[in-house]
């Protein structure tokens, strides 16, 4: 096997870690909603959880994704037409981090500490967990 074509494998393997993470993202965010639907019978406080969680899979997978394409254009086909092309997929998907950062956050990145994707989904959680006399049936 060739460097060339190994790069693209590790390429296509970062590709398809980015995919997984995307989907059992959504299918976690879809079960922790509906948990804390039934628990809380809070539509709106499911629906937070649904959308922090799933946006925070959705920023780590294009964080895995934009690795796959420096990967591929570095390793694999370093040409200025494919440098060219990394830098408006790598612009896209900065721009889509941003906007779901502010969507999910309610601030502008530079506006709170650092956080990754996988820091967003675990603060939705622990957003809607129950409080203690939440659980109790206490006001």
């Amino acid at each position: 096997m060739t460097y060339t074509a190994f790069m693209e494998h590790c390429a296509q393997a970062f590709e398809f870690v980015g995919a997984v993470v995307l989907a059992v993202g959504l299918a976690t965010a879809l079960v922790l909603a509906a948990v804390t639907w039934r628990r809380t019978s809070d539509g709106g406080k499911a629906f937070r959880l649904l959308r922090g969680f799933f946006g925070g899979a959705l920023l780590l997978s294009l964080e895995i994704l934009v690795a796959a394409d420096l990967l591929r254009t570095v390793a694999v086909s370093p040409t200025l037409e494919e440098a060219g092309v990394l830098a408006i997929i790598v612009l896209i998907r900065t721009f889509l981090s941003f906007s779901l950062e502010i969507e999910i956050e309610g601030v502008v990145p530079w506006r709170r500490a650092t956080m990754s994707g996988a820091t967003v989904a675990r603060q939705s959680i622990a957003r809607a967990k129950p409080q203690n006399h939440e659980r109790d049936g206490r006001p």
